[in-house]
């Protein structure tokens, strides 16, 4: 398993930002610049400018806002990922939009945080999107699939990759789903953490993400498994 990345004041969390009011860039500029592990290397505010600027500076950290003139931050977030597949993005917005939520989760987004945050949390948010966490609070996230699951079905247009797992992977996709932990997934299933870890991976592989919450959105689209049969194997 990879470490985390150790930012400090001579190797700091590279932020990029993208937000079309001038008076929030700036803000977010001196909040986050006043941190010694924390450097803002461009802005912009617009879509376009985003998608040009940000590649050639590199960042660790994208801060991007969701509604843009030119479009969206969600779009935005796509493209760069697939440009810099290690971006950490952090999605700031004005709404506490679930559509949005979902969308930027299957965007490849680390994160989601409303503008109302405190400074100190945006600055938290910042750093744990870098060292490769999510901020996906628990809250949200089962808010989330809690909607999901009331909505009707249509597994075979939104992910037809599923009918790709196998039993034992679809068991753990559904746990993933219920939020459990890759240790109690192990002890529901008895299998060993790392074996769970390895059948993650190629999970996601199949699946076509990359981060774990995007795996939790598509296993609300999983038909429960009937209770009290073995194991599977």
């Amino acid at each position: 398993m990879p470490e985390e990345p150790a930012f400090t004041a001579q190797h700091p969390i590279r932020v990029f930002l993208l937000d079309d009011h001038e008076v929030v860039r700036r803000g977010l500029v001196d909040l986050l610049d006043a941190e010694a592990d924390i450097s803002v290397v461009g802005d912009a505010e617009n879509a376009e400018h985003a998608l040009l600027r940000a590649p050639t500076v590199r960042p660790d950290v994208a801060v991007l806002d969701v509604r843009l003139p030119d479009g969206d931050g969600i779009t935005v977030c796509r493209e760069l990922r697939s440009r810099m597949p290690g971006l950490a993005v952090l999605m700031l917005t004005s709404f506490d939009d679930e559509d949005a939520l979902l969308d930027a989760i299957m965007a490849g987004a680390s994160g989601y945080v409303l503008k109302q945050i405190k400074g100190s949390d945006l600055v938290s948010a910042v750093r744990t999107v870098a060292s490769g966490k999510s901020m996906l609070d628990p809250a949200t996230t089962a808010r989330l699939m809690r909607s999901l699951r009331t909505e009707p079905a249509a597994a075979p247009e939104v992910a037809p990759e599923l009918a790709g797992l196998s039993p034992r992977e679809r068991e753990i996709l559904a746990l993933i789903g219920d939020g459990l932990t890759n240790r109690e997934i192990g002890k529901k299933v008895y299998l060993s953490e790392k074996t769970i870890k390895n059948h993650i991976s190629r999970m996601l592989a199949k699946l076509g993400v990359q981060r774990r919450v995007q795996a939790a959105v598509l296993a609300s689209h999983l038909e429960q498994p009937e209770a009290g049969g073995p194991p599977a194997r």
